[in-house]
């Protein structure tokens, strides 16, 4: 019997890691893959590497906390298997409302449902993640809104990633011993911008294993069953497996969240992202890569969208006849021709851009990060108190 529930439970844990992975190598790198930087499948697998790193390292931090601190008992592998159920639910309702509730979340929400029911959760720590679960997108909104005010459009003027035709680097044969050259239509800037847009897709990797990777695997680990070790290899592979499969798609949109804005732009919500998401996780907070990301993306639009509006007259709110459009971020910059100055009207090329900054939309957003917890809460206590042998 408890042979078969573990199989249940393993089989749980895959569903969930094959669905995490379909949205996370998307969003990932679906920009590197929009610009003809890497195929898909060398995404995949560069991905499902550095979900691994991050899961062995950092990912024990959020492990432990899931496993161990929001409710002061162990969890059984009967209520483990059942945390997991929540968590594929939680993420089938987002799919359904095409909205990406953040995993971590739903998971912290799942497993407090049943420190209710049992009366073992542990207060203490959940007030400590769901205050930062509020501090987090204000953190990455601000970090994000002072990149598109300040830094965005001098760097988007001056910088341009783009990929040449033909391979990046061949071969020098000539030689005893083949020495790697740049392809025929490669430039030194091109080679570089191409290493860092790799090390920042590798980075995220890293940061989408230290935060998901526990979701999948922490309720299958200690009395429920499997060593960390194994229970890390097993989500691993059914992140690659998303990742190769049905992320596919997402990497064709460029990245989910990303697919909008340039790569310039991506590349900052991306290092911002991974940088807050790697940090909380270190110190085991459960958060969400998602919830940075999108709230980054808010910020540098809101940034450079209020260009044209001083510090003074933002406070004062005296804007004058200044017209402020959210969706800036998604313009180019003229080439040889210098940003406007803050205060500064931009140029109408710019004030026509996209709406990105769509309110109606990071509303959508915020009420399904409160929702989708909170659902995954209420139906996880009300199964174990009705179910209360499972726990």
């Amino acid at each position: 019997m408890v042979e078969t529930l573990l199989l249940v439970g393993v089989v749980a844990s895959i569903f969930v890691g094959f669905n995490i992975g379909g949205s996370s190598t998307g969003i990932t790198w679906g920009p590197a893959v929009g610009a003809g930087i890497v195929t898909k499948t060398t995404a995949a697998a560069v991905m499902t590497g550095f979900v691994f790193l991050g899961g062995m390292t950092v990912g024990r931090n959020v492990m432990d906390t899931l496993s161990g601190e929001i409710i002061t008992t162990e969890l059984t592998l009967s209520a483990g298997v059942a945390v997991l159920f929540f968590i594929g639910l939680g993420i089938l309702v987002a799919n359904v409302f095409g909205v990406p509730v953040p995993t971590s979340m739903t998971t912290v929400g799942a497993i407090a449902g049943l420190g209710l029911a049992t009366d073992s959760l542990n207060y203490e720590t959940i007030a400590w993640i769901v205050s930062w679960w509020v501090v987090t997108p204000i953190i990455g909104f601000w970090i994000g809104g002072v990149i598109g005010r300040y830094l965005y459009p001098e760097i988007n003027r001056r910088v341009r990633i783009e990929k040449s035709e033909g391979p990046l680097l061949t071969l020098d044969r000539r030689g005893s011993i083949p020495r790697p050259e740049l392809g025929p239509n490669t430039t030194r800037v091109e080679l570089a911008t191409t290493a860092v847009v790799l090390v920042i897709g590798c980075y995220m990797a890293f940061s989408a294993g230290a935060s998901n990777v526990p979701n999948a695997a922490a309720p299958l680990v200690g009395e429920a069953g499997l060593e960390v070790t194994t229970a890390v290899v097993i989500a691993t592979l059914a992140i690659g497996l998303g990742g190769f499969t049905i992320a596919r798609r997402t990497m064709e949109s460029v990245g989910g969240e990303l697919s909008d804005i340039p790569l310039l732009a991506a590349l900052f919500v991306m290092v911002t992202a991974s940088t807050i998401t790697t940090a909380l996780s270190a110190i085991g907070i459960p958060i969400s890569l998602v919830m940075a990301t999108v709230m980054t993306i808010v910020g540098i639009g809101w940034g450079r969208a209020t260009r044209p509006v001083t510090v003074r007259e933002a406070v004062t709110r005296n804007a004058g006849d200044h017209e402020i459009v959210p969706g800036a971020i998604t313009a180019a910059e003229t080439a040889d021709e210098p940003a406007a100055p803050i205060g500064e009207e931009e140029p109408a090329e710019v004030l026509r851009a996209g709406d990105l900054f769509n309110p109606r939309a990071v509303m959508k957003y915020v009420s399904m990060w409160i929702i989708g917890p909170s659902m995954s809460t209420l139906l996880a206590y009300g199964f174990f108190v009705a179910f209360p042998g499972v726990a």
